[in-house]
């Protein structure tokens, strides 16, 4: 522990808010202001009252495989990206705290492309659509957001895709490496007459780091862009994703690990665990701003998903090691976004808007043979659920230096189900109503641009995800009746600066949650989730960068998370466990990430090494998986050829070829708990860029 705290605060920092759009970073210390839309207006990063996090092009892109959140955002304090190298479940993705019980897919953060939620109305959030490889930006809004973006938001992942350069170019990029694993992708884009327009193409295959983890993908991505008049723009965005195969090996014991890591759950083998996917999303947006700094906008976006989902799971009924369940959605989801800006002074702006959100599922349950359909359903259902949201918030500038902003919003969110499986008697049809308002006040004083220090205080609220309600410890269909939202307030005192090539930014926070969704038990590989009485999240983050010469820069980002609940009791037969004081599963008290960045004669060389602390993987404190650092590199080397350009690149991940657990699944199973990483693996590549300067 002490190794952690020493090297947290003695290791340079990394800024949370620089300016990391830049293409070649060698070029300039001094770097212009950074403007973020995560707050759902303009903003100077540095004026922010609350943390910020923004990376660019070349941390997400540059000698990276461009197939997860990993790579680039646990560079920015608070953030908590684990790789489960799973990609059945996706990444854990937390933001202090928020979104770490997930056992699958994203919760308790709200996540957007290009402005269009990925987030659906009952807070649970899908990446299928996200190619990394496309992305320009990713921008992070590190604390409580509901008052800017409702139901789920602990914190604000803000994804932008590529601007293409004037005139036409054209990117092609393969990578190809250890484990059977390959990305293909092709970029065009062109500017010119007032229009921006862009087709991004990808493939990613892979036969996984374990038995039964192979997974392919494939994306595509359309944007388009068009000035309609002097103050007006419209954009079109088009994500498709298809996933027809993404093998889910399952958690393992720790006698498991320690024989075998790369082996994979007997159940999920014999039955098949397994998931498909395709995705279709489309979003249209027009956005109007006049030179008085008044503004209005409107979205309308809409998506369709269809799931095929073979699980290690028993279905109610006999069942033998092959039987399990094969569950499938069909999904259609959309909604609208609008909003209008107003100067009401040089000083103050107010802005105002609504959002609404409807998902429509239909689920289908069936008992299955080695991932195969039976004709036996057990479970029938429509389940909607509609959000609304409206919101106002002020930007308010009390002096050159002090900036307040606040807000407020109220959310209604109404879940409903009709339960069309009456074989067995009973209808388990039924709505339930969550509601909630929002607020958040802060204020940051610019005293120089090495002192910018802030406060804020701010409210969030989390329903459970429909996948949540559905699961009931009795077996029946229908929704959770019991299972209620939780409710969380915060409060954080920050400072950022910069000067002459180096950043630092602190925080120190502190978040108190009620009614906790956790997942309190498993029964059979299947997750129950109960509402706790209290937790607490609070902690220090600390980044910094430096650039101390044309040639090189350095980034580091330290994390302390102490999360406990603080009023938690368990049934256990005839006695109740007393929780009060644990530490909340899957979060580590300490996390560092350090790169070093080397540039000389267009080459590049980067030394990239993250270290976390032990984590427990229940909510009693009796499973833990170690303590953890893995070192990766990478080189590339860039040619020029007029406007084209020629890019080899390789990166060694897990240098040392390290034994470690980076991820558990939450209260799994009969201590089926453990989700490790492989050894060393070694990837090579090629970016060739056509047509740009």
């Amino acid at each position: 522990m002490r190794l952690f705290i020493l090297l947290g605060l003695t290791a340079p920092l990394a800024a949370q808010s620089r300016d990391s759009t830049v293409a070649d970073s060698a070029k300039a210390q001094a770097l212009p202001a950074v403007q973020v839309t995560v707050t759902r207006g303009t903003e100077a990063a540095r004026r922010v009252p609350a943390s910020i996090g923004v990376v660019g092009a070349r941390e997400i892109q540059a000698g990276q495989l461009t197939v997860g959140l990993d790579e680039a955002l646990s560079r920015i304090p608070g953030v908590l990206v684990v790789n489960r190298f799973n990609y059945s479940v996706d990444q854990r993705f937390s933001i202090r705290g928020a979104g770490s019980r997930a056992n699958f897919g994203l919760r308790g953060v709200k996540v957007l492309l290009d402005g269009i939620p990925q987030t659906l109305p009952d807070g649970q959030s899908q990446l299928s659509n996200v190619d990394f490889g496309t992305i320009d930006r990713a921008e992070v809004l590190v604390g409580a957001a509901s008052a800017l973006y409702g139901n789920g938001s602990g914190g604000v992942l803000s994804l932008s895709t590529a601007i293409p350069a004037e005139g036409f170019h054209q990117r092609v990029r393969g990578v190809a490496g250890a484990l059977g694993t390959s990305k293909v992708a092709s970029t065009s884009g062109w500017r010119g007459g007032g229009t921006d327009a862009w087709l991004g193409l990808s493939r990613f295959d892979t036969d996984g780091f374990r038995q039964h983890s192979a997974a392919e993908a494939r994306q595509v991505s359309l944007g388009l862009d068009r000035l309609v008049s002097g103050t007006t723009r419209a954009s079109l965005r088009y994500f498709f994703a298809d996933l027809p195969q993404a093998q889910n090996p399952g958690a393992l014991t720790a006698a498991e690990v320690a024989a075998q890591p790369d082996s994979a759950a007997a159940a999920n083998i014999l039955r098949g665990a397994d998931k498909a996917v395709t995705q279709h999303q489309l979003g249209l947006s027009l956005h109007q701003a006049d030179t008085r700094g008044n503004d209005a906008e409107l979205t309308l976006f809409g998506l369709s998903r269809d799931l095929v989902n073979p699980l290690a799971t028993a279905p109610p009924g006999p069942t033998g090691a092959t039987v399990g369940t094969y569950s499938t959605i069909g999904r259609l989801a959309g909604g609208w976004r609008a909003a209008v800006g107003r100067s009401l002074t040089p000083s103050v702006r107010l802005r105002a808007g609504v959002d609404a959100q409807l998902m429509r599922d239909d689920r289908v349950n069936r008992r299955s043979k080695g991932g195969a359909p039976s004709d036996t359903i057990v479970v029938d259902q429509r389940e909607k659920v509609f959000e609304l949201g409206p919101y106002a918030s002020l930007h308010w500038d009390l002096t050159p230096q002090v900036l307040l902003l606040t807000g407020v919003r109220f959310d209604r969110v109404r879940f409903s189900v009709q339960d069309h499986f009456l074989a067995d008697g009973v209808d388990n049809s039924g709505v339930r109503t969550m509601s909630a308002a929002s607020g958040s006040l802060g204020l940051s004083w610019a005293v120089s641009p090495l002192f910018v220090p802030y406060a804020n205080v701010a409210t969030a609220f989390e329903t459970p995800t429909t996948t949540e309600l559905v699961n009931q410890a009795n077996g029946a269909v229908g929704f959770n009746t019991t299972l209620n939202p939780q409710r969380s307030v915060s409060a954080e005192i920050g400072a950022r600066g910069e000067e002459r090539g180096w950043r630092y930014s602190v925080a120190l926070y502190t978040t108190s949650v009620r009614d906790a969704l956790v997942q309190a038990r498993e029964q059979d590989g299947r997750a129950f989730f109960e509402n706790a009485g209290r937790l607490r999240h609070r902690g220090l983050e600390i980044g910094l960068g430096a650039t101390p010469v044309r040639w090189l820069h350095a980034d580091v980002a330290y994390t302390f998370a102490d999360s406990r609940f603080t009023d938690y009791r368990i049934p256990n037969g005839a006695v109740t466990d007393t929780l009060d004081g644990k530490r909340v599963p899957a979060i580590p008290r300490h996390s560092l990430r350090a790169v070093l960045d080397l540039f000389a004669g267009g080459g590049s060389f980067a030394i990239d090494h993250q270290l976390a602390s032990s984590i427990y993987a229940d909510d009693k404190n009796t499973l833990r998986a170690d303590a953890w650092g893995s070192t990766s590199i990478r080189a590339s080397q860039v040619v020029r050829l007029g406007g084209q350009s020629f890019t080899p690149f390789a990166q060694i991940q897990n240098l040392f070829n390290r034994r470690y657990v980076p991820s558990v699944t939450v209260n799994g199973f009969g201590g089926r708990v453990y989700e490790p990483a492989p050894g060393r693996v070694v990837y090579v590549g090629v970016d060739l860029m056509f047509g740009r300067a």
